[in-house]
């Protein structure tokens, strides 16, 4: 089963990708982990990436195609999750073309619905564990006051995004909804689009998720 996660930044894709990779052994694509990952892989597209990178130039949709190709091709799984991809209507066919290439399919596009006013308010006082990833809020799940993470343990690992402040958080939903609205409409007239309550309890999230893969 192959599924698009979308959503804003801080709508939760990341966390919800994590249970789906850890309980149903799918393999989340991330676009900047696959960059970042092929960057240091010496591999011929690693190489081409690393170039680029070190020029200072944008990535194309011909790369990031390309290193999706690699991971269809090489990862044994039960499905991937785009997560960050794709990002325009070009890119949305230039997926669905190498997923017909490759005789796979796309099942399921999951919106995860927010209200930006409540995500810049959750966001604002989000923390992270630099060890797993594990996220915290200052006023719904704090940090424990052992300085430990429950999930993974370690101490006083904890960190704050430096763009997750009010005003560059308003610019980058922007920059989201210019980008990314016409793939909600593009999937809605496939048939493949759900929306989710993006803002809802993580263990409700979770859930409308599971309801939705599992129908």
């Amino acid at each position: 089963m192959n599924i698009i996660l979308l959503g804003p930044p801080g709508a939760g894709k990341g966390t919800q990708a994590r249970f789906l990779v850890e309980e149903r052994g799918m393999v989340q694509l991330s676009t900047g982990d696959m960059l970042r990952a092929a960057k240091d892989s010496g591999t011929e597209m690693g190489q081409i990436v690393a170039d680029v990178m070190a020029r200072g130039a944008l990535v194309t949709d011909e790369i990031v195609i390309g290193l999706i190709r690699e991971q269809l091709e090489t990862v044994q799984s039960n499905g991937f999750i785009f997560d960050g991809f794709p990002r325009t209507l070009a890119q949305a066919d230039a997926l669905s073309d190498l997923l017909t290439e490759k005789g796979q399919t796309l099942d399921a596009v999951i919106e995860m619905e927010v209200d930006d006013e409540a995500l810049v308010a959750r966001i604002v006082a989000r923390s992270t564990c630099g060890g797993c990833g594990e996220v915290y809020n200052d006023n719904t799940k704090p940090i424990p006051a052992d300085g430990k993470c429950t999930n993974c343990g370690k101490e006083n690992e904890f960190k704050r995004r430096a763009d997750d402040n009010e005003e560059s958080l308003k610019t980058r939903l922007m920059e989201y909804y210019k980008k990314t609205s016409p793939l909600i409409g593009y999937y809605y007239a496939k048939g493949q689009l759900t929306k989710v309550n993006g803002l809802g309890e993580i263990v409700d999230v979770k859930a409308a998720i599971a309801g939705v893969l599992d129908t």
